[in-house]
């Protein structure tokens, strides 16, 4: 059956609405759809705080100019928690402008509401009561509640300035609190010696007039987070950590001598104290860790994808995809799997990826045979499974290096075969798919020629090429890498917008010219044009050393000989580049308020446009992020303020009873139930601090068991009845939002197999365990293979070869159980045998530790060993390994011959 066959003759399929997908994302995360005033704001805000963020990933926290004749002036060093203190700032007033405190729809709204219409019963509506409720009803509904998600409300508005006075606080008191970081809140200045005009009226004010004005900061700045939270995460979220926060003021009620809670005892701690650690502390609270990663890390590749994304890669992605597999039996699901996966690494959220790469993906599988909700399943799969695909990983990446301390190359090198795995058994699952309903390809004539694709659309590659060269080769540190990547975007994006026919000799010359004098200035003055001219040169160098330099200022000099060109020839018709449909959108909305209609086609206008818009729409993105790092730090904050760690530690160990196999189930279940419409950054961070010392202390290492962490924390956006990525996929391809979460978690079912098989087999993600790691810390037991242990067969073959063979074989037998097809239908008991060889195949180790576990539990010893264990492991391998080649001979014999099924729908070269 082709594709044709699926489809009557009048059906069509309609190109995506940009305004329905972007209402789409906007109704799922709950944002505002503002206008007038609030639109402009958020995006000088939005550009604002992205224009911060490239500052420090390119001059770092020292805010410095170049002053002719006085060469670099340093204005102000920032330390590390003003750099976090602002950076929270921000993402605390996007939220309160971006997220509505109530809609109206909440329990108290609707009890308000309810009181009101029992007093016009009782009472009717003209009574005096009655009015008075009306009028305070009224009132409180204009200042708290945005019903229609329109409108900047009263409340809003009070939020933000209390926001911005927080961080400043850090900016023009740094001293008072650095000197409260030794002797305490108590030390600071009260409300009174701060706001001295209070004095007369001091006592109106009672005790709170002598109050640490830094306390009272403090106290607003954690309810904020909290509010924040609420509004741009979950309710759920912010009562977690409400709830560790009381935890640490009223922990110490708790007995120790109490069975099983008696651990969670912790000594007396005064507020003071808590919010001087949640507040005033880069190690732990508000402004630790994973605010930190996002500063420095997270901020930074969100925003390269946004650049990624406005310049036009994600349409270009798409269909390159397509191109590239479109013609193959289930040619649409395939292309969306690819799309969607390289799209989700760089996306800071799977939903927005989810319904922005579906739009065009999930009418296509639907067209081509697929069912709606095994469509909407592979989207929502294949972008909540980007977040585990090197290099970017999402956000998890930055917190995993600085979580365990790993080099960001050995992270990607440990990470990159089970996301591997991940896709292609995707991949699988989408080609029995096919083969069980006889779809074939899409036509040749409809998909774009791959090789002038790549031709017109090369550019999209380098960035992610250099990414990746700067990370690896070069082992930059991340934020440098990021940072350079970004330029090198920009100045793609300005030459490919001011070439054409008409300009490229200009466009070439400029180019030439300006490379030319940069290289002289270097070799004169030892700097740039800039700099030559403003005579803050240091000196002549050599020619090599000047060539160099130059080289390094090539993103500058494409930017300034594109804008020149655009310049000369502002109407250039670009042919190789077409921006995001919002750029488009925004460069037509400038035009028209000026009232010049042809600016909405002056390319530099629309370069200009596109900056602004990328750096808008990456804090925007990032918003949600930052409150989520800000929020969950407040946990391991608390944590190690009442030392709960070990207590912890042991509680957890007396739960799993000793065994390895309960301890990792414990953890992949409250992962998936914690994760459930969280970010899995939040899940990750909160877990990691509650459960990563447990399993490093039943001899996990310590990368594996962070990673494992990280595939349950994304299996949760998949997994019902909170799939919130489910969700958004079926929002677009009009599909019942439970079965496409059922049918994303059976597709996604592989993710939740190889965890299990690295934790058993830690070759799998490329880990050795070092000859001494009993004398070595937890972090340094184990280490990422080099070229040495390649040629070591001895150990190559039997832990890292056989496993890895073993997991993708072992995909292939759990796509058989799934889809219950392989060259022919497969019956339930060859599903029972297939998914006992997927489990001998994939993590046979599960298996052969349960049962010792259980012996163990119930006092019969279990004797073993290094060696005897590896050697069990590999025998059960092999008996995986036959069962399935005896269950896959014995199908295919029933079936035509072919790979996986009849190529008769399908050209048997791209099959």
């Amino acid at each position: 059956m082709t594709d044709e066959d699926d489809t009557s003759p009048d059906e069509t399929i309609d190109e995506p609405d940009p305004e329905e997908t972007e209402a789409l994302i906007q109704e799922i995360e709950r944002k505002r759809s503002l206008t007038g005033w609030a639109v402009v704001a958020v995006a000088a805000i939005g550009i604002a705080f992205s224009f911060f963020q490239m500052w420090l990933a390119a001059k770092g926290f020292v805010l410095s100019l170049t002053v002719p004749g006085l060469g670099e002036v340093d204005f102000v060093a920032l330390q590390l928690l003003q750099i976090n203190a602002i950076h929270v700032a921000f993402g605390l007033v996007l939220t309160f402008l971006l997220y509505p405190s109530s809609t109206g729809n909440g329990p108290i709204s609707s009890r308000c509401v309810a009181l009101g219409a029992a007093l016009d019963a009782r009472l009717g509506p003209d009574h005096p009561l009655s009015r008075v409720v009306h009028v305070v009803g009224g009132a409180l509904r204009w200042v708290f509640v945005d019903p229609d998600m329109d409108r900047v409300t009263p409340f809003d508005l009070t939020l933000i300035p209390v926001a911005v006075l927080s961080a400043a606080y850090f900016i023009t008191d740094f001293d008072e609190i650095q000197r409260m970081r030794a002797l305490g809140l108590e030390a600071g200045r009260p409300i009174q010696g701060v706001f001295t005009f209070l004095e007369p009226v001091a006592g109106l004010f009672g005790p709170v007039a002598d109050t640490s004005y830094a306390m009272v900061l403090g106290v607003l700045g954690v309810l904020l987070v909290l509010e924040a939270t609420r509004r741009a995460i979950s309710l759920y979220l912010m009562l977690i950590v409400a709830a560790f926060v009381v935890y640490a003021r009223f922990g110490v009620l708790i007995p120790q001598n109490a069975a099983y809670v008696g651990v969670l005892s912790i000594p007396e701690l005064s507020w003071p104290s808590i919010i001087q650690n949640l507040w005033y502390n880069t190690e732990n609270g508000v402004f630790g860790i994973p605010v930190t990663v996002s500063v420095q890390f997270i901020y930074i590749f969100i925003l390269f994808g946004a650049f990624l994304e406005m310049s036009g890669a994600g349409q270009w992605f798409i269909d390159l995809a397509y191109a590239a597999t479109g013609t193959r039996r289930g040619g649409p699901a395939k292309a969306s799997i690819l799309a969607s996966g390289f799209m989700g690494t760089i996306s800071g959220s799977s939903i927005a990826n989810t319904v922005t790469t579906g739009a065009f993906t999930i009418p296509l599988m639907k067209k081509s045979g697929y069912r709606p909700e095994f469509a909407g399943g592979v989207e929502a799969s294949a972008s909540s499974g980007g977040q585990i695909l090197p290099p970017v990983m999402g956000a998890a990446a930055f917190l995993i290096v600085q979580y365990t301390a790993t080099p960001f190359a050995d992270v990607i090198v440990a990470a990159a075969i089970p996301a591997i795995v991940f896709f292609f058994g995707v991949w699988v699952m989408v080609h029995f798919e096919a083969s069980k309903l006889g779809i074939g390809g899409l036509d040749p004539a409809d998909l774009v020629d791959i090789r002038s694709h790549l031709k017109s659309g090369w550019f999209y590659l380098v960035p992610i090429g250099l990414l990746l060269y700067y990370l690896i080769v070069e082992r930059l540190s991340v934020a440098r890498s990021a940072w350079f990547t970004l330029v090198a975007i920009g100045a793609l994006i300005a030459l490919v917008a001011a070439y054409s026919d008409e300009t490229r000799g200009r466009l070439g010359a400029l180019f030439t010219g300006l490379f030319a004098a940069t290289l002289g200035a270097q070799y004169v003055a030892g700097t740039g044009i800039l700099g030559a001219l403003l005579g803050t040169g240091t000196g002549g160098q050599s020619l090599a050393a000047a060539f160099a330099a130059t080289i390094g200022q090539l993103g500058a000099i494409s930017i300034v000989a594109g804008v020149l060109t655009l310049l000369t020839h502002p109407f250039v018709e670009a042919p190789l580049l077409e921006f995001d449909d919002a750029v488009d959108r925004a460069a037509r909305t400038n035009a028209d308020v000026l009232g010049r209609p042809r600016l909405a086609d002056n390319g530099l206008h629309r370069l200009v446009v596109f900056l602004g818009k990328s750096m808008e729409g990456g804090a925007r993105t990032a918003v949600p992020v930052v409150i989520a790092v800000a929020a969950a730090g407040i946990i391991p904050g608390v944590i190690s303020v009442t030392g709960l760690g070990p207590n912890l530690v042991a509680l957890i160990e007396a739960v799993a009873g000793g065994s390895l196999v309960l301890l990792l189930l414990v953890t992949a279940v409250s992962s998936i139930l914690l994760g459930m419409g969280m970010p899995t950054t939040v899940t990750y961070i909160i877990l990691v601090s509650l459960l990563a010392p447990a399993l490093t202390a039943f001899g996990v290492p310590e990368l594996a068991a962070h990673l494992f962490i990280l595939y349950f924390g994304v299996i949760a956006d998949i997994t019902p009845p909170v799939a919130v990525a489910a969700y958004a996929a079926s929002g677009v391809a009009k599909s019942d939002a439970f079965q496409t979460g059922i049918e994303a978690f059976s597709l996604s079912l592989n993710k939740a197999i190889v965890p299990f098989a690295f934790v058993l087999a830690p070759g799998i993600v490329l880990l050795r365990r070092e000859p001494n790691a009993a004398e070595l810390e937890v972090g340094e037991k184990y280490r990422v293979l080099g070229t040495a242990d390649l040629f070591d067969l001895g150990y190559i073959v039997p832990e890292v070869l056989i496993p890895v063979i073993g997991i993708f074989l072992g995909v292939v037998a759990l796509a058989a159980t799934v889809i219950g097809y392989v060259y022919t239908p497969v019956s339930r008991l060859e599903r029972a045998a297939f998914a006992l060889s997927s489990l001998l195949l994939m993590a046979p180790g599960l298996g052969v530790r349960g049962v010792l576990d259980v012996l163990g539990l119930v006092g019969i010893g279990a004797g073993g060993g290094g060696e005897v264990a590896l050697g069990i492991d590999l025998a059960l391998r092999g008996v995986g390994l036959a069962l399935f080649v005896a269950l896959l001979l014995g199908n295919r014999g029933q079936g035509a011959s072919g790979f996986f099924g009849s190529e008769t729908d399908a050209d048997p070269e791209t099959a």
